[in-house]
């Protein structure tokens, strides 16, 4: 192995310090509701608004806003994620009817959670692609509840009209501008305003991510998620121009954000770099882009495609590119947020149309979870039924068991059953 080109560390990050801030904001929250969140937001957003919640008639007019093609591309954009979140909802199905001894009957019910927050970041662009990936799997999941929260634009009261209406095609039932870690606290704990809500699922910042954290256990949350990363791998087939088009794709997030091609062939390396600069050149994002790329963009030379695969599985990718003639490798990749397989498979598809979800895991998060998807909104809970003979014939090991571990009353809660039903007619 090989660096072409190789990352800057990161920075240590100020954890302390920002995990007493989002502590704060929490503590503020929770003990002064509606008050703080309106401190904050005019604090932070420059929003006077005092009436959280979205109406009617703004949402109307952010979809007067946009033109025909921007609603139909919409409207197409939630079709496709709709239909992907569905067709996954088919596949997770209750189970009846198992047994593992006679007059038993044990399984699962497949159950959406009540109620969710869905946090939409405003930051440096109105992210309206988020707010379909996190309410359309949610509503297609039968969560009956979802409110979703994004930041006003800076120094309005308004969230931003496209965001607004994305969040509304996606089936958003409230709609709330508030943003930042008093959003999540507030959709964690509750208001005056704001119920509070079972699950978060969203990107943000640091400080919303942090506060994700903090609120874990009061909430569930999807995952905690740190700067947007791809890798591709690549071999002399491979265009390197549209390899530095998709790390370009990722390095313009933000400057935090990382992009890695990791390649058995050093001409298509060599040609990556300079292409990248190429297209620096006349790129509107450049100054973010370029201070990304240049700080913490890689451009590994692999041995071979075997060390390129060990190199992505231990990165653990949020997406993962694969642009190779032999596609052997596939089913050894196993740490990745979001698979794209072949040329044509670029990586923003998935963040706008192809239907799968582009909220995924960072930070190697990947190799112990996915991203949301509709199963992020689901639970699943056992049930079991015992008629007598089962109960006569199991009671007994559960006995022996609990005195085993010298738990008495769970051992007289199957000897009781055992003593008194005896005597009682089935």
């Amino acid at each position: 192995m090989e660096f072409l080109k190789k990352a800057a560390p990161r920075p240590p990050e100020e954890a302390e310090e920002r995990s007493r801030s989002v502590a704060g904001i929490i503590r503020d929250i929770r003990t002064r509701g509606d008050a703080a969140l309106a401190e904050y937001s005019a604090r932070f957003d420059g929003s006077t608004r005092s009436a959280l919640r979205v109406t009617r008639a703004e949402i109307d007019a952010a979809r007067q806003k946009l033109t025909r093609q921007e609603l139909d591309d919409l409207h197409r954009a939630a079709d496709h994620i709709r239909r992907f979140a569905l067709a996954q909802r088919e596949c997770l199905t209750g189970l009846d009817h198992f047994s593992n001894v006679e007059h038993a009957v044990l399984g699962h019910r497949v159950i959406p959670v009540t109620s969710c927050g869905c946090y939409v970041p405003g930051g440096s662009y109105p992210l309206f692609s988020t707010a379909l990936m996190l309410i359309i799997p949610a509503k297609a999941a039968g969560v009956a509840r979802v409110a979703a929260c994004a930041p006003v634009v800076k120094g309005t009261n308004s969230i931003h009209y496209k965001t607004l209406a994305a969040m509304d095609i996606a089936g958003a039932d409230e709609i709330y501008a508030v943003g930042g870690a008093q959003a999540i606290a507030a959709l964690a704990y509750g208001t005056e305003q704001i119920k509070a809500v079972d699950v978060i699922v969203g990107p943000g910042n640091q400080y919303v991510a942090e506060a994700k954290r903090q609120c874990y256990g009061q909430v569930g949350i999807d995952f905690f998620a740190g700067p947007s990363e791809v890798l591709a791998i690549a071999d002399g087939s491979a265009d390197p121009r549209i390899l530095a088009a998709d790390m370009l794709a990722q390095s313009e997030h933000d400057p935090m954000a990382k992009g890695i091609v990791v390649t058995t062939s050093r001409p298509v390396g060599e040609a990556v770099l300079g292409a990248v600069q190429e297209q620096l050149a006349g790129l509107e994002t450049a100054d973010i882009a370029r201070a990304s790329w240049e700080t913490y963009g890689e451009v590994i030379l692999a041995d071979s495609l075997d060390e390129a695969v060990d190199i992505a599985n231990d990165c653990a990718p949020e997406h993962l590119e694969v642009i190779v003639e032999d596609e052997s490798i596939l089913p050894r990749l196993v740490n990745f947020g979001s698979l794209f397989i072949g040329q044509e498979t670029g990586e923003v598809f998935g963040d706008y149309a192809s239907g799968t979800n582009h909220t995924l895991p960072t930070v190697r998060a990947a190799r112990y979870t996915g991203g949301v998807w509709v199963g992020t909104f689901l639970k699943v809970c056992t049930f079991q039924r015992y008629q007598r003979p089962a109960m006569e014939e199991v009671a007994p090991l559960v006995s022996r068991m609990a005195r085993g571990e010298g738990l008495i009353a769970h051992a007289r809660a199957a000897e009781l059953r055992l003593e008194l039903l005896d005597n009682v007619p089935v």
